[in-house]
């Protein structure tokens, strides 16, 4: 099973979403960033070079607040979601079309990737909150 991590940065009361550019699997879906883990690569240094490699931007990963997994046409993973901050940087996209800071309460209107869909109920208790 691939495992992957995804990053929960919150700041001024909103949550970093990223939309997965066209050609990508699961393109035009919005997801939190992050990216495989390697081999050898411990969660949160896999975290930080992915958000530095995505985003251009320095963090410190912290703990591991979510998990959910989901299984596709594509293979199952794994989904790791760590708190994570912003250290140095301004995000921009790299691997995404577009990033958005959100606040947590509007998340049911961004159609979210499956595996992120867990997170972001558990996280901020949102029901309505679908991939659809």
């Amino acid at each position: 099973m691939k495992i992957v991590t995804a990053a929960i940065i919150v700041s001024g009361g909103k949550v970093l979403i990223a939309r997965r550019r066209r050609g990508d699997s699961m393109e035009g879906l919005w997801e939190f960033p992050g990216g495989s883990l390697e081999p050898g690569e411990t969660l949160q240094a896999c975290l930080e070079r992915e958000l530095f490699e995505e985003l251009g931007v320095d963090a410190v990963a912290g703990d591991v607040v979510a998990e959910s997994s989901h299984c596709d046409e594509h293979g199952a993973l794994r989904l790791v979601a760590l708190r994570a901050e912003i250290v140095s940087g301004e995000p921009s996209p790299a691997a995404h079309d577009e990033i958005a800071w959100v606040d947590p309460r509007d998340l049911a209107g961004y159609r979210l990737s499956p595996a992120d869909v867990p997170i972001a109920r558990l996280l901020f208790g949102k029901k309505d909150v679908s991939g659809e």
